[in-house]
């Protein structure tokens, strides 16, 4: 897969006992899924974190994927491969910013991109939900979005929408041409599959 910049696409986890997966399909206009760009699957219980992403759910053809560069750490950094494994991005969890508001840096193409939780309020209501005995065990499904912003110069380059929804669906924007379709999906899929961490 060529270097890409995909403007707007959608994420949805499909939850089994041993793995998590993800499509990530186009993105149609009325806002409906469109065709599978890459399915991701992410073994649970790894020493170290690694999302592989296929060009189907026949996984016959790896087309890139995201790995930790150390294991079993809150503060990993997480680089992001082609199919030949060069590194075309990396992104870490901003572990201290991120206690009261989930904070990632995301580093691509020469540019250092901060995303946080779009909503405070939203996010300090669900770490004291998760510490409250017994109700901390009922399911809500608490909307986050995150905002991605260019360091330099203070432009959004990416944004991810929770919908509501049975199991996690997202809605992606990447306004930043600069930003790779592989780098932005990878961070996408890590919104969720890493969030907890």
């Amino acid at each position: 897969m060529e270097p890409t910049h995909i403007p707007t696409f959608l994420v949805k986890q499909k939850i089994t006992v041993m793995v998590n997966r993800y499509e990530i399909r186009e993105a149609e206009a009325d806002g409906t899924e469109g065709a599978l760009l890459a399915f991701a699957q992410q073994k649970r219980m790894q020493f170290k974190e690694e999302v592989i992403f296929y060009a189907d759910e026949a996984k016959r053809e790896k087309v890139f994927s995201f790995k930790a560069r150390h294991g079993l750490d809150v503060r990993a950094e997480h680089d992001v491969f082609d199919a030949e494994g060069n590194a075309i991005g990396w992104f870490k969890k901003e572990f201290a910013q991120s206690l009261l508001r989930s904070t990632w840096q995301l580093t691509y193409d020469g540019v250092t991109a901060r995303g946080q939780e779009r909503n405070q309020t939203v996010a300090i209501l669900r770490r004291i939900w998760d510490f409250l005995p017994v109700v901390g065990d009922i399911w809500i499904p608490f909307l986050f979005h995150f905002d991605f912003v260019d360091q330099a110069t203070g432009q959004q380059v990416m944004s991810s929408e929770r919908a509501v929804a049975v199991r996690d669906r997202y809605t992606i924007q990447v306004p930043d041409p600069r930003l790779d379709f592989r780098v932005a999906a990878s961070m996408a899929v890590a919104l969720d599959a890493l969030q907890s961490r």
